[in-house]
């Protein structure tokens, strides 16, 4: 589904917003490990945001997500102390692992493979 130009544009405001946010209250930093927000993708309602997490050297992803569900009333209420004069209903923030590094090394994995039962 195509997002449209409103979508795109809450979607960046919260990208940036929630970095910041991350940044502040020290979660980018987690478990021996770096948090970054991947992307965010808005439901066309603009009622439900999708928050992407990449993870970079954490040791557990699933217990790194729990802890940031954890705070995520905290998140949410600094952000929308944020955003308030830009939109008029803060989002439903669900958090997800975003796994396309992990998916893109498998894949060059694979290929590597092949190539080398082709030389063969």
């Amino acid at each position: 589904m195509i997002e449209g130009k409103r979508q795109k544009q809450v979607a960046g405001l919260l990208h940036k917003e929630l970095s910041e946010i991350f940044q502040r209250m020290g979660i980018s930093m987690m478990d021996g490990g770096m948090v970054s927000i991947s992307s965010v993708k808005i439901t066309p309602d603009l009622y439900e945001a999708r928050i992407y997490l990449s993870f970079f050297k954490v040791h557990n992803n699933e217990e790194v997500l729990k802890k940031i569900e954890e705070r995520s009333w905290e998140i949410k209420k600094e952000l929308t102390a944020r955003v308030r004069h830009q939109l008029r209903i803060m989002p439903t923030l669900t958090f997800f692992i975003d796994d396309t590094l992990e998916y893109v090394d498998k894949m060059e994995k694979i290929f590597k493979d092949i190539k080398k039962e082709e030389g063969k």
